[in-house]
């Protein structure tokens, strides 16, 4: 053998932990540098928002568990294992097409999925199943479940009426609007307890992992962890309407913050830690895995340097072609207007409601009444292409937003073929408002009123430099007049033709 290949050879031989950790920690460092805006906005929403604020301890937490392991893990030879570096592209990858959909979850998934390649890449799959717990948990960091607020509410609602009524105090709900006694109360999507869930289901985790060895006990006790926490949010709910009832709401308000928003999901932890206690089967300090089950050196090595370098250089290529795919944007007609339609007059007076999209190119809205006396609002908003800070469906945007006095009373299903929901306003002076909303997406050559086939097709457009053309068209009447939106709608033509023409593709 020649003194070259002896060096060659002896640079892919299992290597020493610090060598592989220091550039272990080196390509971190570059991933993060090239997904900075994912990390960023990540430590922003752990910092800002009350129902992720949980994700700020799964770091420490995922720490910690490393360090338990520390003497474990010093009986385990690290080696550079090529196959890792699939498992890199597939995290890159994943962060393309959520990037493509503008998705920031599916971007932030890939994140994590690009760094625990890494791990596995550089430090080998004995070590990574050593691991293999941390390298789970540290999903966590990834802030999920928003879709869970939706459905939270309604079963908040559907465990605070039976309660009312039990109590004595009569109420009705007109969908997440409970009207009790002398007030009217609103299940938001902040009082649908999901906080609460998400972060029993981190904590539940943990501790099933650390105090049970049996499958089947940990699997109970996640589940009771998530069952426990929503009863328990819609006795809290219902506390906080009985104490408005025999109080003021300005005493229930005070309450919910203070006592319940701070002691009742301490007190909803402990309850399950003491359901659970009796039948805990390990300690927290036993041994987390048999090092000797996992000597020995895995095939397919491959230079750790090398390995670094492949998995950085291999990470750049997904920005790279996103930022190349992402710069282009369709012309727009200098000059936009709303049209005539058939038997429906255009109204001078300013619409209470206006859409939000702030990351628009153009928003347009005009009101328009007929004969009969039925009024409703066409409201458009036109992207020559979707980026962050700029796309259809962006969080606390669309029809209502985050600070709105609008609320989402309840779906409709579809009026018209679009996607429909009531809502309603109360003025200054306690007068309410209603309209029913129908909302339809133009995305390239799509039309469709679901949001999720926009993500769909705005991640193909995106991966494969289609036209990237968003609208979005909003149909609103004045009340509760879905019929006004039917006629409308006839009158006005196909929607995928209109926006079409508003955008000068036809």
């Amino acid at each position: 053998m020649t003194l070259s290949g002896a060096m060659g050879a002896d640079r892919i031989r299992p290597g020493h932990w610090t060598y592989h950790l220091a550039l272990l920690g080196a390509a971190a460092l570059m991933v993060l540098w090239l997904f900075w805006r994912d990390a960023t906005h990540l430590f922003d929403i752990w910092w800002t928002s009350t129902t992720y604020g949980h994700c700020l301890f799964i770091g420490p937490v995922v720490g910690w568990l490393v360090w338990q392991r520390r003497g474990e893990l010093a009986q385990l030879t690290p080696a550079a294992w090529w196959p890792g570096l699939i498992l890199v592209a597939g995290g890159g990858l994943l962060w393309l097409l959520g990037e493509s959909a503008t998705v920031a979850l599916i971007r932030q998934l890939g994140l994590i999925a690009t760094l625990e390649g890494l791990v596995i890449t550089l430090l080998g799959p004995m070590v990574a199943r050593g691991l293999l717990f941390p390298l789970a948990y540290a999903w966590f960091l990834v802030p999920f479940g928003e879709e869970l607020e939706k459905p939270l509410q309604q079963v908040t609602v559907s465990i605070v009426m039976p309660l009312l009524d039990w109590s004595g105090i009569p109420a009705t709900n007109d969908g997440v609007l409970i009207h009790a006694g002398r007030y009217w109360f609103e299940v938001a999507e902040a009082c649908s307890g999901s906080k609460f869930v998400l972060a029993m289901v981190v904590f539940a985790t943990l501790v099933a992992n650390l105090c049970f060895r049996s499958p089947v006990r940990r699997a109970v006790f996640v589940i009771v962890s998530l069952i426990v926490p929503v009863i328990a949010n819609g006795i809290r709910a219902w506390g906080t309407i009985f104490a408005a009832d025999k109080t003021s709401i300005e005493v229930a308000g005070g309450v919910d913050h203070i006592i319940f928003g701070w002691v009742f999901f301490a007190l909803v932890m402990a309850a399950v830690l003491a359901i659970g206690w009796q039948f805990f089967d390990r300690s927290p300090d036993d041994p987390a895995f048999d090092p000797a089950r996992l000597q020995g050196v895995p095939g397919r090595r491959i230079d750790p340097l090398l390995a670094a370098v492949l998995a950085v250089a291999i990470t750049a290529v997904f920005p790279s072609w996103s930022a190349f795919a992402g710069s282009r944007a369709a012309p727009l007609p200098v000059h936009m207007a709303l049209p005539e339609v058939p038997g429906w007059t255009p109204v001078a007076q300013q619409s209470v409601w206006r859409p939000d999209y702030p990351g628009a190119d153009a928003v347009l809205q005009r009101a328009y009444r007929d004969v009969h006396g039925h009024q409703v609002d066409l409201a458009v908003a036109v992207f020559s292409h979707q980026r962050e800070g700029g796309k259809l469906g962006a969080f606390g945007t669309g029809v209502i937003h985050g600070a709105d006095r609008w609320l989402r009373v309840a779906d409709l299903g579809r009026i018209a073929g679009g996607n429909a929901m009531h809502m309603m306003a109360t003025s200054a002076n306690g007068q309410t408002q209603n309209r029913d909303v129908a909302t339809w997406y133009r995305i390239g050559d799509t039309l469709t009123p679901d949001m999720r086939r926009v993500k769909i097709e705005t991640m193909k457009a995106r991966l494969l430099g289609q036209r990237q053309m968003a609208v979005a068209v909003h149909v609103v009447s004045e009340g509760d007049d879905p019929q006004a939106i039917e006629a409308f709608v006839r009158a006005l033509g196909p929607i995928d033709r209109f926006a079409d023409r508003l955008t000068g593709q036809l």
